[in-house]
C-alpha cells in the first residue's frame, strides 16, 4: 500500500474541518430557528433516517453500475445502438 503525500493529508484534514464546521453550524441553525427542542432520541432518528437513506441510494447506484456492465439491460433499451461485429476473415 502506498503512503499518502503531504499534499493529500492537507487535502483530507481541511475536508475534515469543513465537514465538522458544516456539521456545527447546521446543528446550531436547526436549534436556534425552532421553538421546538429536539431530545436525543430525535437526534438518533434523524441520524439513523439519513444514513439508511443514503445507504439504500448507494446501493441502487451500485446495482444500476454493475447491471449495466454485465449487460443484463441491453435487451430492455431498444433505442440502443449495437455493435456489429466485423466479418470473420
Amino acid at each position: 500500500m502506498r503512503s499518502l503525500s503531504l499534499g493529500q493529508i492537507a487535502i483530507i484534514v481541511v475536508l475534515t474541518a469543513l465537514l465538522m464546521l458544516t456539521g456545527f453550524w447546521a446543528t446550531s441553525v436547526w436549534n436556534a430557528t425552532g421553538d421546538a427542542v429536539m431530545d436525543k432520541h430525535g437526534w438518533i432518528a434523524l441520524g439513523l433516517g439519513t444514513f439508511f437513506s443514503l445507504l439504500v441510494g448507494c446501493g441502487l447506484m451500485a446495482l444500476m453500475f454493475f447491471s449495466s456492465r454485465s449487460g443484463h439491460d441491453d435487451a430492455a433499451d431498444p433505442f440502443r445502438t449495437r455493435r456489429e461485429e466485423p466479418p470473420a476473415e
